[in-house]
């Protein structure tokens, strides 16, 4: 039987995401809120009938916790987080980790260094963010500690260094993702469109800018430089609430004979794996081309895939040398697993929070308010499909999800105009990647904290300032974008980007000179 809710598509339907994430900041306990935020969802869709709220809570076939979980895409992201632990806990267990500090202090003498080639490897890892928040973090992890940089600084460069790199990436799950939401009618390529957006996605441009600026300036300020003044005292992991110590979590004492090398053909062969995977689930060895295969991947079973295969060669690279014994090699599964178990907690309460959020018709009541903006709006549209788009990422928490909704609309709105259709199907995509940077409930926010070992809550504290900076910024961008862009076309980027890296690095000056007063 058909089932409405009374707030079905109105704007009470974002109220239980933003209810979860408004306490998530006043109260800084994450699982509270985002629990709290979901049986606001489920009682609004059952129109507060207690026992329908509860089995919707539980799972009624569309959404709540067991059918989040259930999905293949969640589960499989799931184990990948299980198995990228384990692989991380055994190159702690071998001593690689041990030996790349002390390599790093010969060869990254500094912290701007430090900080540096941290962005440099989150930049070269455009696959995947989950993977890159995962995969930089264990790697860079023991480095910043060393320089004394902070795990919330460095949780806001990997986050900054995941999706604004994906979503200008050709050859990425997200590349992917934006092809194939063009609409199949609408007569253009998507991939040569979402080509056309990069230089317009002002956002994502920004905060790669703007994060380069901020290391080299020293120029932190709000929240973040509260961190970074204060000295690192230890080398705990720190997982939402739960703090553990990487050392401390290992079965055994950790091998002396562990070498760099150790650590970096591992971490090599999950990188390498990983791209394989990717285009064989897109179906390369049927004869599909390297492009098609990686926009047709299943990025999430890859990356199981791939840390299966990094999990069996580094047993045997560690057996080979007797740096690691095979029963520390299991005990290292449940050392690593207690590391992770804050974050894949939150992970599927996000999960959850969102699906409950799409039952009560938040996608159709963005839907209707783009539309009506549309008519004599035209020039004025970028910059509102750009604060729309951050709205619903922020809320929703999906990055995916909110441009899936936004760019058939796009197009609808500019079938004539291909050259606003480019600009404002940027705005959509750097809305979405900005909202999902602030949102305390996104996966890649998530992640990031994981991946840097620090708490949820403060990763979110800390980068929103910046993140508000950038977006403010791109805001501006595309209003100037949008009013030139019939007399200028493509040009219009040419003004833009320049005009927002001096409007960036003026907005910094003023904010390092106010907090050093």
């Amino acid at each position: 039987m058909d089932f409405t809710p009374e707030v079905y598509a109105t704007f009470l339907s974002l109220l239980p995401p933003l209810i979860a994430i408004t306490m998530a900041l006043i109260t800084k306990e994450v699982y509270s809120s985002l629990f709290i935020g979901i049986v606001t969802g489920t009682l609004l869709y059952s129109n507060f009938n207690l026992e329908m709220a509860f089995n919707t809570l539980v799972g009624n076939g569309e959404a709540g916790i067991i059918p989040s979980m259930a999905t293949e895409s969640h589960c499989a992201m799931l184990i990948f987080f299980v198995l990228l632990s384990w692989i991380t806990a055994v190159i702690n267990q071998s001593g690689a980790a041990r030996a790349f500090g002390r390599w790093t202090k010969d060869h990254i003498k500094n912290k701007k260094v430090a900080q540096i080639v941290t962005i440099l490897m989150g930049m070269l890892i455009f696959i995947d963010d989950g993977f890159n928040c995962m995969t930089v973090g264990s790697v860079m992890r023991p480095v910043t500690d060393r320089h004394g940089i902070s795990r919330a600084k460095l949780a806001y460069l990997i986050d900054s260094t995941a999706a604004p790199v994906c979503i200008i990436a050709p050859i990425s799950s997200w590349a992917a993702a934006v092809t194939y939401s063009v609409p199949e009618g609408s007569g253009i390529n998507g991939f040569m469109m979402f080509l056309k957006t990069i230089p317009f996605n002002f956002y994502a441009l920004g905060t790669l800018m703007f994060m380069f600026m901020i290391v080299i300036m020293d120029a932190d300020y709000g929240p973040m430089r509260k961190f970074e003044s204060a000295p690192v005292k230890s080398d705990k992991l720190h997982s939402n609430n739960i703090s553990v110590s990487a050392e401390e979590s290992l079965p055994a004492p950790i091998s002396e004979n562990g070498r760099v090398v150790d650590m970096v053909i591992p971490v090599v062969v999950l990188i390498a794996t990983s791209v394989f995977f990717m285009v064989y689930t897109g179906g390369i060895t049927e004869g599909v081309g390297f492009i098609d295969a990686i926009s047709d991947c299943n990025s999430a079973v890859a990356f199981v895939m791939s840390s299966i295969v990094t999990l069996i060669f580094t047993l045997i690279l560690y057996s080979a040398r007797r740096i690691v014994k095979f029963k520390d090699f299991m005990a290292c599964l449940p050392a690593g697993f207690r590391t992770m178990t804050g974050p894949m907690i939150i992970l599927v309460m996000a999960w959850t929070l969102s699906s409950v959020t799409g039952l009560l018709g938040a996608d159709v009541f963005i839907h209707d308010v783009i539309e009506s903006s549309a008519g004599g709006l035209q020039m004025l549209l970028p910059v509102i499909i750009f604060l729309v788009s951050v709205f619903l990422a922020f809320s929703t928490g999906t990055s995916w999800g909110t441009f899936s909704i936004l760019i058939p609309i796009v197009v609808s709105a500019f079938s004539s105009n291909p050259e606003m259709i480019a600009i404002s199907i940027s705005a959509c995509l750097a809305g979405a990647v900005c909202g999902d940077h602030c949102s305390p409930i996104s996966d890649t926010t998530i992640m990031s904290s994981a991946g840097a070992g620090c708490v949820h809550l403060d990763h979110v504290s800390t980068q929103l300032p910046y993140a508000f900076t950038t977006a403010a910024v791109s805001g501006v961008a595309y209003l100037i974008a949008g009013v030139l862009a019939f007399n200028l076309g493509s040009a219009v980027s040419y003004i833009t980007l320049p005009l927002m890296a001096v409007l960036l690095y003026v907005l910094l000056r003023v904010m390092k000179k106010i907090t050093v007063k």
